[in-house]
């Protein structure tokens, strides 16, 4: 069966007079490798010569960047990818990569290619955020920035943000990542308080996004709607939860888009508090159901 195997991927027939893989032209395994996903083709440069060296062709991994992948190479000095081949380019971007003083990260999903992007809250105007009576700055490897800004308690909730930047022509979804409940190790094990977290089953919270060709979209909820949650088998707190505020589509990749995004609950009828608000993502809306699906 090795020896079958053997002449199959390096040149030779089961029989060992006919033709093999090994046999098809390098330039038609190109060709074929340009409609296959990252992992598939290196999976197959495994198999012989002439699928290793179709795999290293830049004319396949220049079709798996974006075509705007030398905007995401300019937040990097130049020394990082100079002289680089495309494959390596791409295994660079996969990477996380960041800016704005490395509160922003993009990266390409290592998958289908597309620009994913997340925003930390050390990035976003937040009402209150210098108290420290209201809100802390908590350092956590569970969060991408590994820190994340907690809610003691507030009247006026608010926190707004914005971006510019050149996405890919694409549909795209906005989340928060959010996290009820305070949380901490003991003797190893993640335990969760809740004694701050109030005031967020009274009223909804208001997700909104807009961006500078016009779009809107918003959506509002309750973020601790314990009973009907835990009703259906889940658990809001005490787990990060990613809140959708809407999608937005890209269609002219040249120009750069502008988005701004918030989250709000501003009556000061009643104090709410006992919340983490870790980051902003902005995926694409296919990559983001497909994720779903695989959870599920």
């Amino acid at each position: 069966m090795g020896a079958s195997l053997s002449n199959l991927t390096e040149g030779g027939s089961t029989t060992g007079d006919g033709p093999g893989l090994g046999d098809i032209p390098e330039d038609c395994v190109t060709c074929v490798f340009m409609n296959l996903t990252p992992p598939e083709i290196c999976n197959l440069a495994r198999l012989n010569r002439a699928f290793r060296g179709a795999a290293s062709s830049d004319t396949v991994w220049e079709s798996k960047l974006p075509h705007n992948y030398q905007d995401l190479l300019d937040l990097m000095p130049p020394e990082r990818y100079q002289n680089l081949c495309k494959k390596d380019i791409f295994a660079l971007l996969s990477r996380p990569v960041p800016f704005d003083d490395g509160n922003k990260e993009v990266w390409l999903d290592r998958v289908t290619g597309k620009v994913c992007m997340s925003i930390s809250t050390k990035a976003m105007a937040i009402t209150g955020i210098e108290d420290r009576r209201y809100w802390n700055w908590v350092p956590t490897e569970e969060s991408r920035f590994n820190i994340a800004a907690y809610l003691q308690q507030i009247w006026w909730f608010e926190v707004d943000g914005s971006l510019k930047f050149p996405f890919p022509a694409d549909v795209y979804t906005l989340s928060f990542r959010i996290h009820l409940g305070r949380f901490s190790k003991r003797l190893g094990r993640r335990v969760c308080n809740f004694e701050h977290t109030h005031g967020w089953d009274i009223k909804p919270v208001k997700f909104e996004l807009s961006t500078s060709d016009g779009q809107e979209a918003s959506t509002e909820c309750f973020l601790d709607d314990c009973d009907k949650d835990e009703a259906n088998g889940n658990q809001k707190r005490g787990c990060w939860m990613e809140y959708k505020v809407g999608e937005f589509i890209v269609s002219a990749s040249d120009l750069a888009t502008e988005v701004r995004f918030s989250m709000k609950q501003i009556d000061c009828t009643h104090s709410k508090g006992g919340i983490y608000v870790d980051n902003v993502s902005i995926i694409p809306s296919d990559l983001k159901a497909s994720r779903r699906r695989v959870l599920k």
